[in-house]
This record gives structure tokens, C-alpha cells and sequence, in this order.
């Protein structure tokens, strides 16, 4: 029986790693949330999207997440990561795969280029757990927003509510609200 275990555990953790590189998760992801060695990570990454890997480091500063667009982006996906945080059981990592699937959704009926990828989403949940990330409640949408843990809350405008000066100007400009999301 313990031989089944372990190859149903395999084929689960196969699976996962499938789903993550469909999603565009680098390399270090899949080593980091399966248990798949790095020859057949490599190997199934291959077999999978057709090419290899990208190499470098991985996104690793919080500044990204505290620009206008982007804050938005990551505020949506946390919002969701969270709620299904509270409402469903699943493992973490496939929380973020299905946070990250329900933003997608989110962006294109928006019609806009989602600007999160799922590494960046997985790397933002880091980040929010070891605390150098948090949610603040904008106090004029009442929206939850990922800000730096020390941002005074009762003073928070968002990047919605406040948009920057140059806000809108560029191409890829518009408007992605927080309706629906878990306030």
C-alpha cells in the first residue's frame, strides 16, 4: 500500500508541476512546491512547453508590487488568494494556482493584459507571509490593497481612488476594479 501512496503522490505532484509550467512558472518555482528532483523537473519542463527553461533569479524586491498598475494587478490576486484562503481547503500552492487562474479570468473579461505572472503572484504570498507585505484597507473604496506593513491604514488612499499624475496615458492603460473581490 505504501508503494501506491507514493506513486499517486508523484503522479499529484507531476500534475501540479504541469499545471504550474502551463501558467508560465519559472524552474524554481516547481523545485521549490513539489518534491520532483531538478533532472526531472527540467525534463518534464522541456516535454511540456516545447523549450527550456528560463534561466536568472527571480523576482525578489517588494518595489514592483507598490506601482500603480502593478499594485492593482497584485491587490486583485491577493484579494482572491485570500478569499480562498478562508473559504476553501487546498494546499498553498494550489491556492495561488487557482487565485492565479480566477485573475486571469478577471483581467480578460476585463480586457486588459494581465501584468502578475504566476511566479510574481507565488512570490507576492511569500512575501505577504514572512510579513514584508500586507493588505490595507483604502479608506475612501474601502478596497484591500497590498501595501508595506508600516503604511498608516488610516490614511491610505489607493492607486484607484488616487491615481498618479501620469496615470492612463500609456498604451496599456485601464481600469481594473476590485468589485468582486473579497473586501
Amino acid at each position: 500500500m505504501a508503494r501506491n501512496k507514493s506513486i499517486l503522490t508523484e503522479a499529484k505532484q507531476i500534475e501540479r508541476a504541469v499545471t504550474l509550467i502551463n501558467l508560465g512558472a519559472r524552474l524554481q518555482v516547481l523545485e521549490s512546491e513539489t518534491d520532483l528532483s531538478y533532472e526531472r523537473l527540467l525534463r518534464l519542463y522541456k516535454e511540456v512547453s516545447g523549450k527550456s527553461p528560463s534561466k536568472g533569479q527571480l523576482p525578489f524586491s517588494t518595489d514592483w508590487f507598490m506601482t500603480w498598475q502593478p499594485n492593482i494587478h497584485a491587490s486583485l490576486f491577493l484579494n482572491i488568494h485570500e478569499y480562498l484562503n478562508k473559504a476553501a481547503e487546498m494546499d498553498e500552492i494550489d491556492t495561488v494556482i487557482k487565485a492565479y487562474q480566477l485573475y486571469l479570468e478577471q483581467t480578460q473579461v476585463q480586457g486588459l493584459e494581465p501584468l502578475l505572472s504566476v511566479t510574481r503572484a507565488w512570490r507576492l504570498v511569500k512575501f505577504v507571509d514572512n510579513g514584508m507585505l500586507t493588505m490595507t484597507k483604502c479608506n475612501c473604496c474601502g478596497g484591500h490593497y497590498v501595501t508595506h506593513p508600516h503604511e498608516i491604514a488610516r490614511h491610505y488612499t489607493c492607486g484607484l481612488c488616487n491615481p498618479p499624475a501620469r496615470a492612463g496615458k500609456g498604451k496599456a492603460a485601464g481600469s481594473l476594479t476590485m468589485q468582486g473581490s473579497a473586501h
